[in-house]
């Protein structure tokens, strides 16, 4: 069915008369590592100081909504609600488990979610998410909060990566994609499909629209618009951490498509600037939403202030006028018609209510039997699991809580008092830093009763074997477990019996990378064996603070 434009907008007006209904109720965090919003009409870069890598957005009536990837990660496919593309909030995720689900039942490391896609058609939100070993699949919902619905396969394939849909003027849908040479076997070229009527599956072979292995390598992440009769594509090419943004338009969808490199690094601090959104306001500004890959705090989201010129973007400031921009640190905060308090995603958490704060991920599908909030108590008991016969060390572990690296540096400190199952021996839950190589300061149970050991494990993706040191004996269940992460990631643990006075665990470690993601910090809960009933860490709270 085809629906016009008027009807679309009433969809739009009333949708968002809901929503800023629904999301006035709830309080603003405001983090205390990393504000963008200056506080006198101007933003920093970066608006989100965490691994929200290949974001998109839309915006709806007075809203904005962003969703990025979030590969192994669960829940995935994280919901961004902004009033202003300064201050943001996490409201949702659209993904709770993801299929096949058997498979992403275990660690799936750099598997899963690629870059997605968000738009609102028909007064819904569509977001179309790549795994590259499986297809393209499609989740809707008419709240960006949730639910959303299954994800149904609109693309089998390997190597279908990062798509876009468009609906042209004539109701037609189409889909925009890019390949991963390692699963398709070619990368570097841009195809275009067309979908059936309702968006759910693909109706021809598609057509490849672009071939960027001459000027553009690495051409991936598509974004598709159409704007006074053009067809455009945003893509980014180059490779990740130094390529550049490139447009692509035609007054055909299937070209020939002339290209225009709109932003590149020039001669700012930041990065590789491409892959992202183009989104305007109310008020008819427009704006550019990219990542910054910084190694391992991962890829940070910009802000970008973006102009026409010509039936051309021009993304950024453009100095010396040839229509290429780069990147900005501070600027003028977008004209959304008014002002809106400050605010960031999550970060600490008091367990408290009886859900997990949003900013919380497992490395794999959730199970039940592995945590349990406590409102009456106001903590989040881990049940320790047992590590898969896979498992070469945690790398291989499911049930471990992360959450992103929200800042260059912060410190996060966790209250736990660990009673393991007292037949079984090393039971395990602590603080930890993941990545390739990986750090925790944790408790461990042992024959003669609890220790509070520091373990390091370097290419833990490799299978390596950890190596861990034991600090002291412990009298008492409770203890505090502190990191912090300092310029250029280097984390340093400590410990304290009274919350107090904090004593260092050892070396400094250097956080790394993890496949397509940051280093992340959280908490575990393991052992070793079988038993018929686990032992368990209580977390009284989880905190995020300014290094001392």
């Amino acid at each position: 069915m085809k629906y016009s434009i008027a009807i679309i907008a009433l969809f739009t007006t009333v949708y968002a008369a809901e929503a800023q209904v629904r999301l006035a109720a709830k309080s603003n965090y405001i983090s205390k590592v990393w504000v963008a919003d200056q506080g006198n009409g101007t933003y920093k870069n970066p608006v989100l100081n965490a691994d929200y890598s290949d974001p998109d957005a839309v915006r709806v009536g007075d809203d904005f909504y962003l969703v990025s990837s979030s590969f192994e990660d669960i829940p995935g496919l994280p919901i961004l609600h902004s009033k202003d593309l300064v201050n943001w909030s996490i409201v949702g995720h659209a993904l709770l488990r993801q299929p096949p689900f058997e498979h992403f039942d275990t660690p799936r490391h750099g598997d899963g979610v690629w870059a997605p896609a968000i738009r609102f058609y028909k007064g819904e939100f569509y977001i179309y998410y790549p795994d590259p070993d499986y297809g393209i699949y499609l989740t809707k919902a008419k709240n960006p909060a949730g639910p959303w619905s299954a994800p149904v396969m609109v693309y089998a394939g390997k190597g279908l990566i990062d798509p876009c849909p468009l609906i042209d003027d004539d109701g037609q849908m189409y889909l925009v994609h890019a390949f991963a040479g390692s699963r398709a076997g070619i990368k570097s070229v841009i195809a275009v499909n067309k979908l059936n009527a309702e968006g759910t599956k693909v109706t021809d072979a598609g057509v490849l629209v672009y071939d960027g292995h001459d000027l553009d390598p690495t051409i991936e992440g598509p974004k598709f618009y159409k704007r006074n009769g053009y067809y455009y594509i945003f893509a980014p090419a180059g490779g990740v951490p130094t390529g550049w943004q490139l447009v692509l338009r035609s007054k055909n969808i299937y070209g020939p498509y002339e290209r225009k490199v709109v932003m590149d690094q020039g001669k700012s601090a930041t990065n590789g600037p491409h892959q992202g959104a183009w989104v305007n306001t109310q008020t008819g500004e427009d704006w550019f939403l990219h990542f910054q890959d910084k190694g391992p705090y991962g890829r940070v989201v910009h802000l970008q202030p973006m102009q026409w010129k010509d039936n051309w973007p021009v993304i950024g400031t453009d100095k010396d006028g040839d229509g290429k921009g780069e990147p900005v640190s501070v600027y003028k905060k977008p004209n959304v018609g008014k002002v809106y308090p400050i605010e960031t995603p999550a970060e600490s958490d008091e367990f408290n209510g009886n859900t997990l704060g949003l900013q919380w991920q497992w490395m794999a599908n959730q199970q039940a039997t592995w945590s349990y909030l406590n409102p009456a108590k106001g903590s989040l008991r881990l049940y320790s699991d047992k590590l898969p016969e896979t498992a070469k060390n945690l790398w291989g572990a499911s049930n471990v809580l992360l959450q992103k690296f929200p800042a260059d540096e912060f410190t996060a400190t966790s209250k736990l008092t660990f009673t393991p199952n007292a037949k079984l021996e090393n039971e395990k839950a602590g603080l930890t830093v993941m990545g390739f190589s990986y750090a925790n300061l944790a408790v461990k149970s042992k024959k003669d009763g609890l220790y509070l050991v520091y373990t390091a494990c370097k290419d833990a993706d490799k299978g390596k074997s950890e190596e861990e040191k034991t600090i002291s004996k412990l009298d008492n269940p409770t203890v505090y477990l502190r990191v912090k992460i300092s310029t250029g990631a280097k984390c340093d643990f400590s410990y304290s019996l009274d919350g107090k006075s904090f004593t260092s665990a050892g070396n400094t470690f250097q956080a790394e990378v993890g496949r397509w993601i940051g280093a992340k910090v959280g908490l575990f809960c393991t052992r070793e064996s079988q038993t018929n009933d686990s032992g368990y860490a209580d977390v009284d709270w989880f905190r995020v603070t300014k290094n001392e």
